[in-house]
């Protein structure tokens, strides 16, 4: 456990002195996506120091949100991952996401956006409703990011990586969030070079319908 404390009796509290400390949560982020060794951790989180991370994953582990497991051979490396308590957070993690892409407009001088960064973001603003009885491969594009969806009836899968037989490639920018957030339509998206598309165009409108950020955010970051 961190080092802060609030001497209050209270759950929100102690949920404070378990994850408040910097970088936590966006390490149970980054395991929500999948276990990771240090150095993918370290990669995924490159502004983190390596004393700070280590420091993270002590505490974290001493409250039992994350557990090191060795994988079989011939991987046989240690790998993060989040305990079944830890995985508790994954749709609080995901639900404050949400509520911060409301506070997201042009991306600050040296931010980044990562494979894993971008899963959750597709993880927060998916919309099952929005997708039942569609089916549909799109790949995601970010510059050297690459992450791809399958939606299948109201599912959503997930991944890093290319899709090979994607209906709609869609190479893209800081718009996507503009787009997700409605203040884009996806003619007018085309229409001025904010996305690059290759296969089915008409898949980008129903991919801006089944990942939406909240209307508010639209107005907050406006």
């Amino acid at each position: 456990m961190g080092s802060r404390t609030y001497g209050q009796f209270c759950g929100l509290a102690r949920a404070l002195e378990i994850v408040g400390e910097r970088w936590a949560l966006l390490i149970v982020r980054d395991l929500a996506v999948g276990p990771k060794r240090f150095t993918d951790l370290r990669q995924g989180l490159p502004k983190i120091p390596t004393n700070v991370l280590s420091t993270r994953l002590k505490e974290l582990e001493q409250s039992d949100v994350v557990q090191r497991r060795v994988l079989p051979r011939p991987a046989a490396a240690v790998v993060y991952e989040l305990t079944e308590y830890g995985r508790g957070l994954e749709d609080i993690v995901i639900r404050l996401g949400l509520w911060g892409a409301q506070a997201l407009g042009e991306p600050r001088q040296d931010e980044i956006v990562t494979p894993d960064s971008m899963i959750m973001g597709l993880r927060a603003t998916f919309l099952p409703e929005a997708a039942r009885g569609r089916r549909a491969g799109y790949e995601l594009r970010l510059g050297d990011v690459v992450v791809h969806a399958r939606v299948d009836d109201g599912e959503l899968e997930l991944g890093e990586g290319e899709l090979p037989g994607a209906d709609l490639v869609i190479e893209t920018g800081p718009a996507v969030r503009a787009l997700l957030a409605g203040e884009l339509t996806a003619d007018e998206a085309i229409a001025n070079g904010s996305v690059h598309l290759t296969g089915d165009s008409g898949l980008l409108t129903t991919f801006a319908e089944m990942f939406r950020i909240p209307r508010s955010a639209a107005r907050l970051s406006a």
